[in-house]
């Protein structure tokens, strides 16, 4: 790939590159707790976003993206960088986030290379942020510690592009082990590695439907669970996050909340429970408890948090008639994108091939389906 990648960087700007690569990320379990300060269990993934880049001698980023075939420059030279509410604001916005924290950028040339699919709930921007930074940061001179990349770049998406994500994606894009799954604690960010047994397989299947989470939806989520915040604070002043709360507490206090906040407020509370369940499971490696979590933790987001759609409930219940599946459930912000499950690696094959059937009888429409493997995370290419 990085060959590759500078040869097309070669004729499209002249000389030289250097290669860096982030990976796209899948949550096994752990969905819209990471913005209430919850936990979560993510994994990078072995499909990535690369970046080519070479020092100019002006301010100006010259930024190609492959894979839409359009590119776009900026002037770094104490000119306001805004939104233009186009794919450039990821790599933009990181650059602009990086000047304004007093990183004195140099101009560059990037071409940019994604493998990680766009919309589809595996990170792409998280991906396409931390490759870029990390990149920019390298060129300019500059060592950046992995924390403080991904928080820089959770503001990028954050405040630049307008989605309100929490800090896992960019975590994962930072801090993917090989062979491991993550534990992460989004208040105190501390972290655990876990290893994924090698008997099972991790398969993400796509559904083909875009979602868009700058803004709409996802971020009407994040707003229901602060205005639960608020009203829980009233009878429990303790509170600062739905983190904060168990299941009884918020039993005994639903009466503040509307039906809609009590059950967004519900998911967040036992999804937690559900992600500290599942780490303990896969530190025992007992997947089939793993698998049992995954599917409540489905049924949670689309009945309480509602952020399914019709075609995820198909693949997983597609899924979950196929032979070695352990457990099945939507993956990333929802209302499109994709799933994971975990199958028998010696079934993966025939889940592979029949799911896809299965699913494009029932659709019209043809799923990617890939079989990932935990990967590390932001690095230089070899």
């Amino acid at each position: 790939m990085a060959d590759d990648l500078q040869s097309k960087f070669g004729e499209r700007f002249g000389g030289a590159s250097a290669v860096y690569c982030a990976p796209g990320r899948v949550n096994l379990i752990g969905e819209h707790t990471d913005y209430n300060e919850g936990y979560v269990m993510p994994l990078a993934i072995d499909l990535s976003c690369w970046v080519a880049l070479a020092p100019r001698e002006d301010r100006i980023l010259s930024i190609y993206s492959e894979n839409l075939d359009d590119s776009v420059e900026i002037n770094l030279a104490g000119v306001k960088l805004n939104p233009s509410k186009s794919w450039s604001d990821y790599p933009v916005g990181v650059a602009a986030i990086l000047q304004q924290t007093g990183y004195s950028l140099s101009g560059a040339n990037l071409y940019i290379r994604s493998e990680v699919p766009l919309g589809a709930g595996l990170s792409s921007s998280a991906a396409i942020e931390v490759a870029t930074g990390y990149a920019l940061m390298r060129m300019s001179g500059y060592d950046i510690e992995s924390l403080t990349l991904a928080q820089l770049c959770q503001r990028a998406e954050n405040e630049f592009v307008g989605a309100r994500c929490g800090i896992m994606d960019q975590f994962t894009a930072c801090h993917g082990q090989l062979g491991k799954a993550l534990f992460l604690d989004c208040r105190s960010l501390e972290h655990r590695a876990l290893a994924v047994p090698d008997n099972v397989a991790l398969i993400v299947c796509n559904t083909k439907v875009k979602h868009t989470i700058a803004g709409g939806e996802y971020n009407r989520r994040r707003a229901e669970c602060e205005e639960a915040v608020r009203l829980l604070a009233g009878p429990m002043s303790h509170i600062r996050a739905l983190r904060d709360i168990n299941r009884k507490e918020l039993e005994q206090n639903c009466e503040v909340l509307t039906p809609t906040l009590y059950k967004r407020a519900r998911h967040v509370v036992t999804e937690d429970e559900r992600v500290q369940a599942a780490g303990a499971a896969l530190e025992r490696g007992d997947v089939g408890v793993l698998g049992e979590l995954m599917r409540a933790s489905h049924r949670s987001l689309r009945d309480d948090y509602q952020v399914s759609c019709s075609e995820l409930d198909l693949m997983v219940e597609i899924a979950e008639r196929q032979r070695g599946i352990h457990g099945s459930r939507m993956t990333g912000g929802g209302f499109g994108g994709c799933t994971i499950n975990l199958v028998e690696r010696e079934c993966s094959q025939e889940f592979q091939h029949r799911v896809a059937a299965e699913y494009y009888s029932a659709t019209g429409m043809a799923p990617d389906i890939y079989l990932v493997r935990p990967s590390q995370g932001v690095r230089a290419a070899a």
